[in-house]
């Protein structure tokens, strides 16, 4: 085989494999670390503080879990837990044909909502989710992966990753700071992943959008979240334009 023919062969293969990693498959520990270090810099209507992302798969094992600071002490300890929670959250109640994000779900699970009573539904199972090496925490073999963590969570951060085909492939989870900047997080980290090939969601996009609509104290849709700040719901409000859902 000639040189040539040789780096032909490279490159497609290269081409191949990259297509997997963000489009057919999830991406592994050093992709989404890199994608989520990037998002972390931007302006994101919160704190500018370090970040937390977990992945699991569709039946809910955690694959990877990375942080965005320098150390796994550079962001809030307990956000770690709460990146698998929603990450689970947004896998376990999103569908083929229908995505929620943890952000439509705290209006409906407040007293009188329609899925009350849904955040105490799968709790946390707190040995997958606390044991092993503290010193992995956040790298490749982080001791939640290929485990079964669990939880719900109810507040912005968890979104459904969908591929290019438009399979649900499991989700995302981010936390560490406030709620609404956790989503705008997340959701520019799907983005960058292509993974966002939404099929339909509560929002007014008909997509799984954080929804805005609270006023004294209820939510005109029932999928309300509260606006932490005028600027992160400012941001997502523009994500239609910005960062608009991949189309199939």
């Amino acid at each position: 085989m000639s040189v040539k023919s040789v780096l032909i062969s490279v490159a497609v293969s290269l081409l191949v494999l990259s297509s997997f990693a963000y489009a057919g498959g999830l991406p592994t520990h050093s992709e989404l670390k890199k994608v989520l270090s990037d998002v972390v810099k931007e302006s994101n209507g919160g704190f500018d503080l370090n970040m937390w992302a977990t992945i699991v798969d569709r039946d809910g094992v955690v694959k990877v879990v990375v942080f965005s600071g320098n150390d796994r002490g550079d962001q809030w300890p307990g956000s770690r837990v709460i990146s698998a929670q929603k990450a689970n959250t947004a896998n376990a109640f999103s569908l083929p044909g229908l995505s929620l994000s943890t952000a439509n779900l705290f209006s409906a699970v407040q007293p009188g909502g329609s899925l009350y009573g849904l955040q105490h539904s799968n709790p946390v199972d707190t040995a997958a989710a606390y044991g092993g090496d503290s010193e992995k925490i956040g790298t490749a073999n982080d001791p939640m992966v290929g485990k079964k963590v669990g939880g719900v969570n109810v507040f912005g951060g968890g979104l459904a990753l969908y591929d290019a085909t438009g399979k649900l492939l499991g989700a995302l989870g981010v936390s560490g700071d406030s709620s609404c900047a956790d989503h705008n997080i997340a959701w520019k980290v799907r983005d960058a992943l292509k993974l966002d090939y939404v099929p339909a969601g509560v929002s007014t996009t008909k997509d799984d959008n954080i929804v805005n609509d609270i006023e004294s104290g209820v939510s005109a849709t029932g999928w309300g979240h509260p606006v932490c700040a005028p600027a992160a719901a400012e941001l997502s409000k523009e994500f239609p334009k910005t960062h608009p859902i991949s189309k199939k």
